[in-house]
Parts: structure tokens; sequence; C-alpha cells
């Protein structure tokens, strides 16, 4: 018989199994990130932290001077990070892929390379036909944060910062109902003794959620408006306690407004279309020195009387109620909402890198490709097409014909 260790010898010989090695597609990414020049915009789409994970796996960064500064992230820090800080948007815009918060501007597609990658938001109330004919002519690949979307089919930029927006829009209401901004002089909310103020709040999506739990947590008496039933049932489990909910109806809805001290418009329009659902009739028969915020007025407003303003000149008087418009809200606290987008976009770019790139990125993961809206020339969201009588061609498809 065999011993043991003999038998052990002979079966050393054997052939033995082993994992096959894994192909890699992993590629460096060049990331840059400018410094905002539109609309008092303070927001970066990286931190420091971000971008020091980023340079630990093999990318790298570049960063404008200054382009953290109204976030309260110092150029030093960057630096720290791993990034290369540059003088001028000429040096950041020489990276394959861009990283930004507002849309383009005229003197940023002087700067535009061929073939370049643009992430930022769209705002497609305020583009025009010209601005993706300059996208198509540089061949750039450009998406739309408002579009982009998670594996569960949400849309994470945009929750994130309408999370931030209806936490701080209360805030704002606050401010501008006190007699120190010639307001109605009256508290947000409701103390013993005093009717609470009357609050209307224009759609049931996350603005509204973060919104309504505000101002409940200071006592104030709040109505949602929503055109589906659904978006109530959600809210009101959400929230968790008994609110007022009521489809939107013109006299229902009127009636609400004329009595209100604060109406937050937070209602964002279907199929890309928005629809003034409270009218220049009813803001006309408003209280004197009530407030209206019209938080969707990015994607064109919801209320008939806003129009779009800046964190310098944030208000106007139309029918002696005060008007705040202003497209970029959660700015006002930039250094939070950097941090919101930074844990969006990392793990977004880490991903990217580990899968080859943009097109790979694209390709693999259907849930990012949701933000493109422009492919190396090609206009590829049939919505803006239609919108602006261009062709387009379906992105999917181009993808395709690459392999």
């Amino acid at each position: 018989m065999m011993g043991f260790g003999e038998l052990a010898q002979q079966t050393a010989l054997y052939p033995q199994e082993a994992l096959a090695p894994l192909k890699t597609s992993q590629q460096s990414l060049l990331i840059g990130l400018p410094k905002e020049i539109s609309l008092q915009e303070n927001r970066i789409a990286l931190t420091p932290e971000a971008v020091a994970i980023l340079v630990r796996n093999g990318h790298r960064v570049v960063v404008e001077k200054g382009a953290g500064e109204g976030a309260q992230f110092p150029d030093n820090e960057y630096s720290e990070a791993g990034a290369q800080i540059v003088f001028s948007p000429q040096e950041v815009f020489t990276s394959d892929l861009i990283l930004k918060i507002e849309p383009l501007v005229e003197q940023e597609f002087g700067i535009l390379k061929n073939g370049q990658t643009i992430i930022s938001a769209l705002n497609l109330p305020t583009r025009d036909r010209s601005y993706f004919e300059h996208l198509n002519q540089k061949n750039i690949t450009a998406l739309g944060y408002e579009y982009i979307e998670d594996p569960a089919g949400g849309q994470p930029v945009i929750r994130s910062l309408s999370e931030i927006a209806g936490s701080t829009v209360m805030l704002i209401a606050a401010e501008y109902l006190s007699s120190a901004n010639k307001g109605r002089g009256i508290i947000l909310g409701g103390i013993t003794g005093v009717p609470p103020t009357k609050v209307v709040i224009i759609g049931a999506g996350t603005v509204a959620e973060y919104a309504a739990r505000t101002a409940l947590g200071l006592g104030a008496e709040i109505k949602i408006f929503d055109q589906h039933i659904y978006r109530l049932q959600r809210l009101k489990y959400a929230i968790g306690q008994h609110i007022y909910t009521s489809i939107i109806e013109s006299d229902t809805l009127s009636e609400a407004v004329q009595r209100a001290d604060v109406v937050i418009g937070a209602l964002r329009p279907e199929d890309g279309q928005n629809i003034y659902v409270v009218t220049e009739e009813m803001v006309s028969k408003m209280k004197p020195n009530s407030v209206i915020i019209d938080v969707s007025i990015d994607q064109g407003g919801c209320i008939e009387t806003s129009r779009i303003t800046t964190h310098k000149d944030p208000i106007y008087r139309q029918y002696d109620v005060i008007h705040y418009c202003v497209p970029n809200i959660a700015s006002r606290v930039a250094h939070t909402a950097s941090v919101t987008l930074s844990n969006v976009f990392l793990p977004m770019l880490l991903k990217m890198g580990s899968l080859g790139g943009v097109e790979e990125m694209m390709y693999a993961r259907r849930w990012f490709s949701k933000g493109v809206y422009t492919h190396r020339g090609t206009l590829t969201n049939p919505f803006i097409a239609k919108k602006f009588s261009m062709r387009h061609k379906d992105l999917s498809l181009l993808l395709a014909a690459r392999l």
C-alpha cells in the first residue's frame, strides 16, 4: 500500500487548477474642473477628498485656480490631494473630460477641444438651437445632470440638489417674510396664541418633501398640490403624518394661494413642457408682501409671474408680492452642495475608469447613458431634437455601430 507521503509527492506532479487572470480595461482619466463664471455659481463638482481618491486610483485631475474658493475649498487642499492647479480656463479645457456645474457659456465654447466630454447641467428652457449646434461642430459628447440616472432608475443629482433646495427654501421664505426685508413681518411657523404661517407647496417631489418637513418642524400650516394622486400618496407616506394634499384644481388652488403667506413652486415639467399652474390672476389676489419662491424656474417655472433672478439681485415685486426666482438655490450653501455632488460623481468616475472610459461606461451602464444628449457631433435626445427641429440618432445604435 502506498504511504501518505509518497501519495502527496505523486499528487504534486499533477496539473493544478488556477484562477484565470481577469481582463482589465482600466483607463486613466484626465478630468478638468474649471472655475464657474456664470450666475454667481459657487459650487464645484468634486471636493479635495474626492480628488485624492481619484488620484490614488491612477487618474489625473486639473483644477483651475480659485475654482473651489466659493465652496470654501482652497487651492492648496486640491494641490495636496494631488490635483494640478492651473491658472487659466484654456489649460483646464485641454482635459478629455470636463466636469462643471453650469452649462457652457459663450467664452467656453471658444476653448473647447474637439472630441471632449462635458458633464454639466443643461437647464434646457434657457438653451437655444445654437448651443447644440456648437457642441456638434466640436464633436462633443455632452451629458446633462438632469438626465443621468442611477441603477435603480432614480436621478441622483436632481434628488440630492432637490433635498438641499427643499431644506433651504423655507429659510429663504423666513428671511423675506421678516420686517427687515419689508415682508409681512411674521415668523415662519407658529407660536402660542398666534395663527400659524400658511404655506402652499406646488408639486409633491423631493423639494416638496424637504420643504414640508422644515415647515412642519417650525409649526407652519401647509397645503400641498400636485397633478398626480400617487405622488401625493407617496409624499404623505414619506413625511409620516397627516397633511393637507390636493390634486391641482383651479378653484381649490386659487383659494389656497390667495390665503397663503408663502407659495413654493416645485413642480417639475412633464415631457420637458412647463405648465403655469399659478396664474397671474391668482398672484394678483395674494396678500401684500407675501412671498413666492419658484424653485422650478430653471425648468421654466410653474408660476406665471416668475422670471429668473440671481443671487446678486434675487427678488422683485409684482402685485406687491415678493418673488424669489434664483435657479441655482443650492449655491447659497455651496460647501454642502459641492460635497453632495462629489458624493454622486466620485463613484461614477471610478466606475468609468475601471470600465475603460466614457464610451465604455455609456455602453455598459444604460442608466448613465440616459444623461447623454449629444455624442460625437450627433444629437441623441429626441425631445431636444423635436424642440429645436434638429435631426437626431438613437444613442444605442451609435454605440453598437462602433463595435
